[in-house]
């Protein structure tokens, strides 16, 4: 078993692509995880479809490591090539890659360059390839084992040593596929590679013979483009996120309207019914001539069985439909649920999620409020004893409230090892009724102890239902 890929770490303390997987186990403290060349390819796809997409119409892999992108003709629209290397390094190191880039004239250097040059950025004027690489290793020019054999016997280790040798006898030593190389990398032979081509998102447009203005008319047409739509969108095999509805007005400005889906449908009847939800936000003005339908964001989706009464198992209703309509009415921004998250700070233990996202389970031994404020509230005028002792009175929004039960405290220290300035910090809480039957939840900074723990200020955290 050898390595075959290592990082910066790693590398630093020694390991290498190639080595022995027995003497790299020789490091202490060696994260080893095993090899998935599928999964690599499969990243690297998305990144070449990505590139494709936003920097250049033309990219494609680049062995299992690399990626291609022809920069011609569109460098330019970037700021030029050192401008669109920097954008390309930053981009690499948000999702947490790391880049090694070079430019030049031909493919077989750029490859060259951007594994075995100095710099993690590499420009190589047009026609400066054959002094930009004579330096560099001879397995820069990608060949394989046994010509790299061959080459290391007749003491061949730069590629510069290449140039001086007549071609006849270098042919005759390392074969044919090394003058091949040589010359790609030099410009002599020109290098093809296939480049990823996006698929084309599911769209269709229909041209009317007259122009409409009227809701009735637009329902109609709209009708006829979602049932089009559902049609690719079974023939491929997925659904819809996200669809954008275009309206060509006869003054040649464009009427746009997106819809959002909580989960992935090619449902004829659910997709009309939600962008004619829309209709009322389209000024057709002095008529419509042309409509279309784009599904701007679509996923994989299977067929499901029905649940029923042949199936031996009851119905389940689909929220998604309920949300779906609902987000088209109020907006998405209006629809969310709460989630627990692993945190002792109460402001910290929970989070916004969208409605059908998997939650975790809250647990069952919290003594949390139904109604958490979001940042406590500070109360005066209390009265209570130190150290440990529930208050046995506050004012809370000018009113005075006098506590008859009280449970507590419960400790609660900063995260110290998130937040180094919560080293000292502890909460002391109470859940505490007034006279009234209102139950709250207070704290107080401080254990009542130490100074650095808190300045002994009171504030309402939450009211209990």
């Amino acid at each position: 078993m050898q390595v075959a890929s290592a990082c910066p770490l790693a590398q630093a303390q020694g390991v290498h692509p190639g080595m022995a997987l027995a003497r790299a186990r020789l490091i202490a403290d060696l994260d080893i995880r095993p090899a998935d060349p599928e999964a690599d390819r499969h990243a690297l796809t998305r990144l070449a479809l990505m590139a494709a997409r936003r920097w250049t119409p033309r990219a494609g892999l680049s062995g299992p490591d690399g990626l291609w992108l022809d920069l011609a003709g569109s460098a330019h629209l970037f700021g030029g090539e050192q401008a669109f290397c920097d954008r390309v390094v930053r981009f690499c190191a948000r999702i947490g890659l790391t880049a090694r880039i070079a430019v030049a004239g031909t493919y077989g250097a750029a490859h060259a360059l951007a594994r075995h040059g100095a710099a993690p950025v590499i420009l190589c004027p047009n026609g400066r390839e054959t002094e930009r690489i004579a330096p560099l290793p001879l397995d820069a020019l990608r060949l394989d084992s046994a010509m790299l054999g061959t080459a290391h016997r007749f003491g061949i280790e730069r590629v510069g040593d290449l140039f001086a040798m007549p071609r006849a006898p270098l042919q005759r030593r390392l074969g044919r596929g090394a003058l091949i190389r040589l010359d790609q990398a030099l410009g002599r032979v020109e290098e093809p590679f296939d480049p990823v081509l996006p698929e084309e998102r599911p769209f269709i447009r229909l041209n009317l013979v007259e122009p409409i203005s009227t809701p009735e008319a637009i329902r109609t047409v709209i009708g006829d483009l979602v049932t089009g739509l559902a049609r690719q969108l079974l023939e491929r095999g997925c659904g819809a996120r996200k669809l954008m509805l275009t309206c060509s007005r006869v003054d040649g400005e464009d009427q746009r309207v997106s819809i959002a889906l909580a989960r992935a449908s090619r449902d004829p009847a659910h997709l009309l019914r939600l962008v004619t939800m829309k209709v009322e936000e389209i000024e057709p003005g002095w008529g419509i001539e042309a409509m279309a339908m784009t599904a701007v964001r679509i996923e994989p989706l299977a067929p499901e069985a029905v649940a029923g009464a042949l199936s031996g198992t009851d119905p389940v209703a689909d929220l998604a439909v309920l949300i779906d309509r609902l987000a088209t009415r109020l907006g998405s921004s209006c629809l969310s649920k709460s989630c627990a998250v692993q945190s002792d700070v109460p402001e910290r233990s929970v989070r916004s999620v969208t409605p059908l996202e998997e939650v975790a389970d809250w647990p069952s031994d919290w003594p949390r409020p139904v109604w958490l404020l979001s940042p406590p509230e500070p109360v005066d005028q209390v009265l209570a004893s130190l150290p440990d002792r529930p208050p046995a009175r506050f004012r809370w929004r000018g009113r005075t409230h006098i506590i008859t039960h009280a449970d507590g405290p419960e400790r609660i220290y900063g995260e110290w090892w998130k937040r180094p300035s919560e080293k000292h910090r502890a909460r002391d809480y109470f859940q505490v009724e007034d006279k009234d039957g209102a139950r709250f939840w207070l704290f107080r900074r401080g254990d009542g102890v130490d100074p650095a723990s808190g300045d002994l200020s009171w504030y309402i955290h939450g009211v209990f239902g």
